[in-house]
């Protein structure tokens, strides 16, 4: 996988026909300092969710943080909120569903375990591991 730049990561979310608020949060998860940031675009190939965005928090605190602030930010900037929120209680894995895209926060462990990448194989993706 390819690491990139902060800069070269806003210049490719600009680019690409993500849509807005799926692209607010992949900042937002940056800025919390997410790891592995993935974007899986699902549309047309599953009824699901059109994207899935998954990352990965070093602890469960700052998996809660991270899924605090998307929560906020969200509706601040788009009168949006999730239509179901799942693990916000352990922190391990935070499941967000805003019906047209679903975020997962990960504690690494449980992201290896359960491996959701590899389950959506066929979808676009968009891997972002931010250079240090």
């Amino acid at each position: 996988m390819e690491k990139i730049s902060l800069d070269k990561f806003n210049s490719e979310l600009k680019r690409w026909k993500i849509p807005p608020i799926v692209k607010k949060a992949v900042s937002v998860i940056s800025d919390k300092k997410g790891d592995d940031i993935v974007i899986l675009k699902l549309k047309g190939i599953t009824d699901l969710t059109d994207f899935m965005i998954i990352c990965s928090g070093n602890s469960q605190k700052q998996n809660k943080a991270i899924a605090d602030d998307l929560q906020r930010l969200l509706k601040k900037e788009f009168k949006s909120g999730p239509l179901g929120i799942e693990g916000s209680s352990y922190g391990e894995w935070i499941l967000l569903d805003y019906v047209d895209f679903i975020i997962h926060v990960f504690s690494p462990e449980i992201r290896k375990k359960f491996s959701l990448e590899k389950l959506w194989m066929d979808a676009k993706r968009y891997d972002f591991i931010f250079t240090k």
